[in-house]
């Protein structure tokens, strides 16, 4: 069975965008090769890239572009190859390379795609994606990049979660940028 993990830049004070829906704070990185290294490593790992509609238009509108291929040629690459669903009611077509649209019934196509042979499916940005995914139980496994800085105010990816979400540290990994990685699991 497919696993499916969240991917996510969060601040120090819980919010993975700012009062405005900006996700911005995560690219205010101080200079770390660690954290570079890291970032080439991890994007779009080989499996299934989920994405809302917001995350998947601001995404398609970047690492398609040149400057992305130049500013991080590897990144882009994989980027670009991965498969990636987006799931969208009101979005028309998804033309981004290797992308499927799905209009309805997020719980059931996630859990119809875990149940498919292939690699693990990795959940970008996508908050309202995340808070329902993490309602119904669906979310193996949570990787979170705290960011050294606090918004203040913003949007917190498990808006609308009722109960606890019971999860278990699986890994701690800190980086000289101040960027701290956080992996737990799902306890079922």
């Amino acid at each position: 069975m497919r696993k499916l993990i969240v991917f996510n830049h969060i601040s120090l004070d819980g919010y993975f965008t700012d009062a405005h829906g900006d996700m911005g704070f995560a690219r205010n990185v101080t200079p770390d090769a660690e954290w570079d290294a890291f970032v080439e490593g991890n994007a779009g790992g080989g499996g299934t890239l989920v994405f809302g509609r917001v995350t998947y238009e601001m995404m398609a509108s970047y690492w398609p572009t040149p400057a992305a291929a130049e500013q991080m040629p590897l990144v882009a690459g994989r980027m670009n190859s991965a498969p990636k669903v987006v799931f969208s009611r009101g979005l028309q077509q998804a033309s981004w390379n290797n992308t499927r649209l799905v209009k309805s019934d997020l719980p059931g196509e996630i859990r119809k795609m875990k149940n498919e042979l292939g690699e693990d499916m990795l959940i970008f940005g996508s908050g309202s994606i995340v808070s329902q995914l993490a309602q119904a139980g669906l979310i193996d496994e949570y990787q979170f990049i705290v960011d050294p800085v606090v918004l203040g105010s913003g949007r917190t990816m498990f808006a609308g979660v009722q109960g606890r979400l019971p999860l278990k540290l699986k890994q701690v990994r800190s980086f000289g940028n101040g960027n701290v990685l956080l992996t737990y699991e799902l306890l079922k």
